[in-house]
C-alpha cells in the first residue's frame, strides 16, 4: 500500500467544493476541507495557498493555452483573428467541467472579494495575450484592444455558458464572436 493517498489535490478540491455548496464559502475552513479529504492542512497548504485559490486553480494553464495557440495562429492572421483562435483552442476544456463551472461560478457570484479575485485573473491573461501579440509585430494600442476585446468575448460567453443547460462553449464563443463583429460593423 502506498503511503501517500491518491490524487490528494483533487480530493481537496472536491471536499472544498462539496463544503462551499453545503455550509457556504465563508464557513467553510481549511482545517474543514483537509479532514473531509481525509487529508491533513498540511496537505493542503502544499497544492493551494488558500481556500480561495481551490476556486482559481488552471488559471495559469489556462492561460498558458491560451498564448501557445496565440502563438501557433497563421502569421496573416489579423490580431482579433489571432485572439479567436487562442480562445476557439480553449473552448472545449470547458465542456466537460459544465457542472463544476456553474457551480463554482455560483461561489464567485456570491462574493465580491471573488468576484475581484477573478477579474484580477482575467486581465492577467488579456496582458499575457496583448504581449502575445506585441510578438507577433502588432503594435500598442491594437495589441492591448485586441487582447481586452478577446477577454470580454470570453467572460460574456463564459457567462451566457456557465447558465446555459447545453454546455457548448465552442459555440457560445463563437455567438460571441460573431455579436463584437456586428457590432463593430453598426459603429462604422
Amino acid at each position: 500500500m502506498s503511503r501517500w493517498p491518491s490524487n490528494p489535490r483533487g480530493r481537496l478540491e472536491q471536499a472544498a467544493m462539496d463544503l462551499f455548496i453545503e455550509q457556504g464559502y465563508d464557513q467553510t475552513t481549511v482545517a474543514e476541507i483537509a479532514e473531509r479529504a481525509g487529508l491533513t492542512e498540511r496537505t493542503f497548504f502544499r497544492h493551494f495557498s488558500d481556500k480561495r485559490e481551490v476556486l482559481f486553480q488552471g488559471g495559469e494553464l489556462l492561460q498558458a493555452a491560451m498564448v501557445e495557440a496565440l502563438a501557433a495562429a497563421p502569421p496573416d492572421a489579423t490580431p482579433l483573428s489571432a485572439i479567436h483562435e487562442a480562445l476557439a483552442a480553449v473552448a472545449g476544456i470547458f465542456d466537460e467541467r459544465h457542472d463544476r463551472a456553474r457551480l463554482r461560478q455560483g461561489i464567485i457570484d456570491a462574493h465580491p472579494e471573488l468576484q475581484e479575485r477573478e477579474g484580477a485573473k482575467m486581465a492577467k491573461i488579456a496582458t499575457a495575450l496583448a504581449e502575445g501579440l506585441r510578438a507577433r509585430g502588432v503594435t500598442d494600442p491594437d495589441a492591448r484592444l485586441a487582447a481586452d476585446a478577446g477577454i470580454a468575448v470570453f467572460r460574456s460567453a463564459f457567462a451566457k455558458w456557465v447558465r446555459s443547460e447545453t454546455g457548448d462553449m465552442s459555440g457560445t464563443m463563437e455567438g460571441c464572436f460573431v455579436a463584437l463583429e456586428k457590432l463593430v460593423e453598426a459603429g462604422r
